[in-house]
């Protein structure tokens, strides 16, 4: 009898003393009359905003907040509020709040379990947010459990992924990249050139284009960005028309060499646009065409190295789940043509934010399906022998419970850029840089930016690494373009070749003012490179990149020659069979080339010739370079060429272009070249 009065009392108490702690705002609890209608105020203005849904939520929370001023001990106020911060990038804020309001009346609101769970999943506090969760699925009617069980088993089984990548940190540095980029206002969706020296992004400040703020969540109208390395430092401009304009302007995609840029428009109900850089002119933005453009919603793009495969987010119908990765194709007369759902890619849930890495075959995208821990994701899936592998999550601390979006990836592998909300922001989203901590040597020059970088203040996680981080096997080619004799710089085209296949990958055409380009190059092919430009010979290139080869950057600036008497050029894509003169398949291109040079300026005439290193006797060497000579000019005789407009000669190793003394120089001065003999 006597634990059944006690347990009684203790009730009692318990509940004096929540009525106690939870202070209405009224005047038997707050007696300064001019206080207490200013807080009543807030309540009701911030209650306005919060109805209007969690676009509006920071709104509200800033009339709130100075309500709690004057009355912190409200279980509703505090609830609110605690829903409120878990929408900011101050979500242990958040967490804070929707204890007390437990702490301080444990019926405050239905939800509030509900709100509790998600408070523990974005501070990751997975074990309690699944007790939480579990709570609020126990209360819930047959009716409401049909309409949000699925829901809360999703939240739950992010919970498990994450107390599973918890376990396997993946080696990396992560900084915010500072207030040179970031602002108090949102800061997201960052996408750069392959060599990192140009960077674009999307910011909602005040000083946008028109300065006009969306009524949906009264925040300014999207503007974008653009930034341009200097050292180690950002500098900032803001692109002017037309890539901006009083609405909602997003900078997308970017192709590897910082010449094409994709944006996003809100008209349509969401497309992709295309602008291309000529000169230091931005031309107006176009729309992509109605197989890429739908009456659905597009967003994110991501032009792959060849410059002819997109891949781009919609919620068309026909994919797998709501928003969707599509690939869009170009054919043989530059146009898209074909589109296709990357079905294994793709979940019941929503992907967003796609990007194709340089090499041509990695793939990041964010998602909310696969094992994302909560939110957005971001994944890697790897293209090989016609399949996607398996999406993997790039695992904690890129990751967090909430969105992770808009990651690219340089095209070293050695840093990457993404959007996150996570703490450490300055206000609201902002871009942050993620340094790997690569398993693999490195040259003495990325080994010596490492240690620089890690004299800055930053986050480092040494434990054993979720995903496998390589270095891309890549080559990328970059410089300028210029005209031999004036040395002005030129924009020209610049082919790329498959060679052992004779077929055109790519076209590329160098900046207009600047002369310059780049060049993506993936391992694995026999790269022929043309350089073209009316008035001017062609200049050939050849690169040979095997399979898995060593990431590496190439700086070469390229001198065009103009057509006149006595220039020539090295023939750089002609081979023959060992100790042959006979020309091999993959020679076709470049000997294509030539008879287009030919057929275009018919008063030339030109002389081929044959050269060889210096091993062997002089006698066997000039012999073989005239054979190789006469087998070219044969072969443009067989295509149309008149015999009179051509001779060949053979002079052996008379006339090197490099030492004979290693292999590099002797690989050199084996070659054909062609010389303009004549020229009305």
């Amino acid at each position: 009898m006597k634990k059944i009065t006690f347990l009684i009392i203790m009730t009692l108490i318990t509940t004096i003393g929540y009525s106690q702690v939870d202070t209405p705002f009224d005047k038997n609890h707050i007696t300064d009359k001019k206080q207490l209608k200013e807080a009543n105020k807030n309540i009701k203005e911030g209650d306005k905003l919060f109805a209007m849904g969690k676009g509006r939520y920071i709104d509200a929370l800033t009339y709130y907040l100075e309500a709690n001023k004057i009355n912190p001990n409200n279980a509703d106020l505090n609830y609110k509020i605690g829903i409120c911060y878990i929408f900011t990038t101050d979500k242990q804020l958040g967490l804070e709040h929707l204890e007390k309001a437990k702490q301080i009346n444990p019926q405050v609101n239905y939800e509030l379990s509900y709100y509790l769970g998600r408070a523990y999943h974005l501070n990751h506090q997975f074990d309690k947010a699944i007790e939480n969760y579990n709570e609020f699925k126990r209360r819930l009617s047959p009716k409401e459990f049909a309409d949000r069980g699925k829901e809360l088993d999703k939240y739950i089984e992010e919970c498990e992924n994450g107390k599973e990548l918890l376990t396997k940190k993946t080696k990396v540095f992560i900084d915010n990249m500072g207030s040179n980029i970031n602002t108090i206002y949102p800061d997201y969706t960052p996408v750069i050139s392959a060599d990192e020296e140009i960077l674009f992004f999307t910011s909602r400040r005040p000083n946008t284009t028109g300065g006009k703020r969306d009524p949906i969540d009264n925040k300014y109208y999207e503007d974008i960005f653009m930034a341009t390395k200097s050292g180690n430092d950002w500098k900032l401009s803001q692109p002017e028309k037309p890539l901006n304009s009083k609405f909602h302007d997003a900078s997308i995609g970017l192709s590897p060499d910082g010449q094409t840029l994709y944006i996003y428009k809100g008209d349509n109900g969401g497309d992709i646009y295309e602008c291309v850089l000529k000169g230091d002119k931005w031309v107006k933005p176009s729309p992509l065409p109605k197989i890429i453009n739908t009456k659905a919603h597009e967003s994110s793009a991501s032009l792959g190295p060849d410059g002819r495969t997109l891949y781009f987010i919609s919620d068309r119908p026909d994919g797998v789940g709501g928003r969707d990765i599509w690939v869009a194709y170009k054919n043989s007369k530059g146009k898209w043509s074909e589109v296709k759902n990357i079905r294994e890619l793709n979940t019941p849930y929503d992907e967003e934010a796609v990007f194709i890495h340089p090499d041509g075959r990695t793939l990041y995208f964010s998602s909310q399906g696969h094992n994302s821990m909560g939110g957005y994701d971001i994944f890697k899936s790897t293209y090989k022998d016609g399949y996607w592998s398996k999406p993997e999550n790039l695992g904690v601390p890129i990751n967090t419970a909430d969105d992770d979006l808009y990651f690219v990836l340089s095209s070293s592998g050695q840093r990457a850029y993404f959007s996150s909300s996570r703490k450490g922001t300055i206000g609201d989203q902002d871009i942050f840089m993620i340094t790997f901590i690569i398993d693999k040597p490195m040259n003495p020059s990325t080994e010596d930016n490492l240690i620089a970088y890690k004299t800055k203040p930053v986050q480092e996680i040494k434990i054993e690494s979720a995903i496998t981080i390589e270095t891309p096997s890549l080559t990328l080619l970059k410089g300028f373009i210029y005209d031999e004799d004036t040395k002005k710089p030129l924009e020209a085209q610049i082919v790329l070749t498959d060679n052992e296949k004779n077929e055109e990958l790519a076209v590329f055409t160098s900046n207009a003012q600047t002369g310059r380009y780049l060049v993506s190059l993936p391992s694995g092919k026999n790269y022929g490179i043309a350089v073209k430009k009316e008035g001017y010979l062609f200049h050939s290139e050849n690169f040979v990149i095997p399979e898995n080869a060593q990431y590496q950057e190439i700086q070469k600036d390229i001198y065009l020659k103009p057509i006149k008497i006595g220039q020539s050029i090295v023939l750089r894509n002609i081979f023959f069979d060992f100790d042959k003169a006979t020309i091999r398949p993959e020679s076709k291109t470049e000997l294509e080339n030539l008879i287009k040079l030919m057929n275009d300026n018919p008063n030339i005439k030109i002389e081929i010739s044959g050269h060889t290193d210096n091993i062997g006797s002089a006698a066997y060497n000039q012999k073989l370079s005239e054979s190789r000579a006469k087998a070219v000019v044969d072969y443009l005789i067989e295509h149309g060429i008149e015999r009179s407009r051509l001779s060949y000669m053979g002079y052996g190793f008379d006339k090197p272009i490099a030492p004979n003394d290693t292999e590099e120089g002797r690989q050199l001065n084996r070659r054909v070249e062609f010389k303009i003999l004549e020229a009305k």
